[in-house]
C-alpha cells in the first residue's frame, strides 16, 4: 500500500528537503507540496493525500488554522507536525494534538541539507509505517477525522472514569499501590488527554510518567495536562520531593528515577543524565525499574501506546516485586508496540481499552 503526502511548509529549501526524506521512504508517494494552510486546504482536496508533513508557522494561514480547517470539513487526512526546537514551538504542538495532529518530529536546527534530509527521513520512517497501520485497519487513530482515542475531555470538568464490566483480577504478593508509573510513547499526548483528566484530585498517590519527548516539549505537555486534570501536573524537578496528588513528567532528554532520600524516610526525584536506553532518554524501564526497587509491591504499572518495546523490562521487575500491572489494547492504540512487548512477557494482570485505563488504575486502589 502506497501512503501519499502533502508537505505543507513556507520555506522553498524545508519543502524541499522535508519532501526528499518522504521520497526516500519505501512505499511513500510524495504527491505535493504547499506553501501554506490556503494552498494546502485546496490541495489537500484535489490530490487526497494520506497525511501531511506539516510546519506550524507560517503566512495566511498557519498550522493550527489548518489543522481547524481540516477538522472541521471533515477531511480524512492525518497529520504530522514538524515543530520548531523552541518553547513556542513546543506549545504549539500541544495544540495541535488537540486538534487531532497524529504525531510530530522537530525541526533540524543545524546540519546542511543532506544531513537534515537523513534525520529527517529517519524521523518520519516509523512515524508513516504507524500510521499506514492504522489506515489498513481501517482506523484513524490519531487523525483529524477520528473521534475515539484521540476525543478531547472538557478541561474544566474531568469526568468520572467509565465502569468496565470484566472486573480486574491481580495476581502475586501485591499490597494496595503508592504509586501509579505509566509508560507511553507515539500517540501519547492525545491518549494522556483522554485518560488523566478521569483520575480524581484525592487519588492519594503520586503518579510518575514516561512519554517519549525531546527537552522543552515535555514541559509543554505538563502544563497543557495541568489545565485539564483535577491532578497537578508537573515537568519532574531534580531532587523534590514526592508527594500524593501530583502527576511527575519525566524532562524530555533525562532519565527519572525515584528514590529514598538520605533520612530513610522521603521519597525524591533523581533526574539525570544516564545513557538512553532503548534509545529513549527519558526511557520508561530506566524509570520502572527505580519504582520495582522502591515500591516493592506497592505500585501500579500501566504500558500504553507506543512504538518499541521500551517498559518491558521494567514490567517484569515490578510485577516480580509484586506490582499490578496495565496494558492498554490493541484496538485503542494509536501504535501496540509497547503494550504488545510488554503482555508478550506475561507481567500484564489487565489489557484494557484506552476509555477504561483510568477505572482499572483506581479499581487497583481499591477506589471502585
Amino acid at each position: 500500500m502506497t501512503l501519499k503526502v502533502l508537505v505543507v511548509d513556507d520555506t522553498i529549501l524545508f519543502r524541499k528537503v522535508v519532501s526528499e526524506a518522504a521520497a526516500a521512504i519505501p512505499g511513500v508517494e510524495v504527491v505535493g507540496s504547499a506553501a501554506n494552510g490556503v494552498i494546502a486546504l485546496s490541495r489537500i482536496k484535489s490530490l487526497k493525500p494520506d497525511i501531511l508533513t506539516l510546519d506550524l508557522e507560517m503566512p495566511e494561514m498557519n498550522g493550527l488554522e489548518l489543522l481547524e480547517a481540516i477538522r472541521r470539513e471533515s477531511l480524512p487526512v492525518g497529520v504530522i507536525m514538524v515543530s520548531s526546537y523552541s518553547t513556542q514551538g513546543s506549545e504549539l504542538t500541544m495544540k495541535g494534538f488537540e486538534l487531532g495532529a497524529f504525531d510530530f518530529i522537530t525541526k533540524p536546527d543545524e546540519g546542511n541539507a543532506a544531513t537534515n534530509m537523513i534525520t529527517i527521513r529517519d524521523a518520519l520512517a516509523p512515524r508513516f509505517k504507524a500510521f499506514m497501520t492504522q489506515k489498513a485497519r481501517g482506523k484513524t487513530s490519531g487523525g483529524i477525522s477520528a473521534t475515539s482515542a484521540t476525543q478531547i475531555l472538557p478541561p474544566s470538568r474531568p469526568v468520572p472514569p467509565p465502569v468496565t464490566p470484566t472486573p480486574a483480577v491481580f495476581h502475586g504478593k501485591g499490597q494496595r499501590p503508592e504509586a501509579i508509573a505509566i509508560g507511553i510513547s507515539t500517540g501519547g499526548p492525545n491518549a494522556l488527554t483522554a485518560m488523566m483528566p478521569c483520575l480524581p484530585g484525592n487519588l492519594g498517590v503520586p503518579v510518575f510518567i514516561v512519554q517519549h519527548m525531546p527537552p522543552i516539549f515535555t514541559a509543554s505537555l505538563a502544563a497543557s495536562l495541568n489545565g485539564k486534570c483535577a491532578l497537578l501536573v508537573k515537568e519532574a524537578e531534580h531532587d523534590e520531593k514526592v508527594v500524593p496528588n501530583t502527576v511527575y513528567i519525566a524532562p524530555g532528554g533525562r532519565q527519572m528515577k525515584v528514590v529514598m532520600a538520605a533520612d530513610g524516610t522521603t521519597k525524591i526525584i533523581r533526574i539525570t543524565s544516564d545513557p538512553p536506553e532503548n534509545n529513549c532518554r527519558p526511557a520508561v524501564d530506566y524509570l520502572f525499574r527505580s519504582i520495582a526497587q522502591l515500591y516493592q509491591g506497592r505500585a501500579t504499572g500501566v504500558i500504553m501506546t507506543g512504538m518499541g518495546s521500551d517498559g518491558s523490562v521494567g514490567i517484569r521487575l515490578m510485577k516480580r516485586n509484586g506490582a499490578r500491572i496495565i496494558a492498554q489494547d490493541e484496538a485503542s492504540c494509536v501504535v501496540f508496540g509497547m503494550p504488545k512487548a510488554a503482555i508478550a512477557t506475561g507481567s500484564v494482570d489487565v489489557v484494557a481499552p484506552l476509555d477504561a485505563i483510568a477505572a482499572e488504575i483506581l479499581k487497583s486502589l481499591g477506589s471502585n
